[in-house]
């Protein structure tokens, strides 16, 4: 971890970095930089997220750059917009792939997207590093050699755990309301695995389409099989239609809901705060600043997306922090590799990633980071319940 650095100099260094000019005080060879790639929903209803992830990158750049980059060479980074479009993000690996300089590129929140991309990314042997998106194979690709690393959920490990926060709560009987997608079929399967080795019982499950504006057919159906509480699975639109439609319940029959985190990467707060206060709603994450396992990295952080994004009141005003924190461990992670490469060739980076010794990042100190056949760095240790505040800040569950 580099030391931190006054904020007046990180912002000027970011500012120039985003503008494309060299700072004065870099010592590295800014006519040739080295690029990343970021591929996400940088607009739409899920744009939270995919900002989330650019301003965790950013920062990590910044530091770099600022302590000579890597190998002499500036970081730059290069966005495009998938707008959670599986044929845009294909089109966006393409370009990424023929882009001189590039190494690695940073994936956004929708599994389906990066579903549909690894066949781009392993042809054109492209680093595909994962800050948000969750499905077991995105990963569990099959591909070998793998080029895909992950900094985040893996929904293998997350239905366990949402189902333990099920059981931990005192609920017997679950309903599973799924996005109908590759994400929604990974969590069927990991939820009902986890389900066999629990002592409770699976209500039911009921699937949503994309788009979908009412859902309280699903819900009513869950609650005729049983179900004392609703397991969510959604990214912010869908999930707010089905918020909307449980908080239209009668309040005695109103089902309480444990959801995975795909519904805290765009407006959904915003959109929906008012049936959010109708519904008991706890959710999957991963990190907080507000209460990190290691505060002086996390205000270093802090004070940096401040002075970069803000201004800030507190914490609290940080957006989607998850997407913060994992980015920025990964860009870090990503240029440890390189310099122990001594080399931009993608499959070289891509062996030094599977060797890292350790890495004290964000999250947690990394012991190792990866391995030839762990390419997830986090597991269920790394899981937390949070919840909306009145204000609409993320925070932990048991916070008041």
């Amino acid at each position: 971890m580099l030391q931190p650095m006054k904020l007046s100099t990180m912002g000027a260094l970011v500012m120039g970095f985003l503008s494309g000019l060299s700072s004065p005080v870099l010592a590295i060879n800014a006519d040739a930089p080295i690029v990343i790639g970021l591929d996400a929903a940088m607009s739409g209803v899920d744009a939270q997220g995919g900002e989330a992830i650019r301003r965790g990158a950013t920062i990590a750049i910044a530091e770099i750059n600022a302590a000579g980059g890597v190998l002499d060479r500036p970081f730059k980074l290069m966005i495009r917009d998938h707008r959670a479009n599986p044929a845009r993000g294909i089109d966006n690996m393409d370009e990424f792939g023929a882009t001189k300089d590039l190494v690695a590129v940073i994936g956004g929140v929708h599994t389906p997207v990066a579903m549909a991309e690894l066949e781009s990314i392993h042809r054109h042997q492209l680093i595909y590093l994962g800050p948000w998106a969750a499905g077991t194979p995105i990963v569990a690709n099959g591909h070998s050699p793998n080029f895909v690393f992950r900094v985040s959920v893996r929904d293998e490990h997350a239905g366990g755990f949402l189902i333990e926060a099920a059981q931990n709560q005192g609920f017997k009987s679950p309903g599973l309301l799924l996005w109908r997608t590759a994400w929604g079929r990974s969590n069927e399967k990991a939820m009902t695995a986890a389900l066999g080795n629990s002592d409770i019982n699976l209500a039911g499950i009921e699937w949503f389409n994309s788009g979908e504006r009412d859902m309280s057919q699903q819900i009513a159906a869950l609650a005729a099989k049983g179900a004392d509480v609703i397991i969510l699975v959604a990214n912010s639109a869908d999930g707010r239609v089905a918020i909307r439609d449980i908080a239209r319940m009668p309040a005695s029959n109103r089902l309480p809901v444990i959801s995975h985190w795909g519904i805290t990467g765009g407006d959904f707060y915003e959109r929906a705060s008012a049936d959010i206060k109708q519904v008991e709603l706890t959710f999957l994450q991963t990190f907080s600043f507000f209460d990190s396992p290691f505060p002086d990295r996390t205000s270093h952080v802090y004070e940096a997306y401040c002075d970069l994004f803000g201004p800030c009141t507190s914490v609290a005003d940080v957006r989607s922090p998850v997407g913060v924190a994992h980015a920025y461990d990964l860009v870090h992670m990503l240029g440890r590799a390189i310099e122990n490469a001594n080399s931009t060739d993608r499959v070289k980076i891509r062996a030094a990633l599977e060797n890292l010794p350790s890495h004290q990042g964000l999250m947690r100190d990394y012991n190792p980071p990866f391995t030839a056949n762990r390419h997830d760095a986090l597991d269920a240790r790394d899981f937390r319940l949070s919840r909306f505040s009145t204000m609409g800040s993320i925070v932990p569950a048991e916070t008041r």
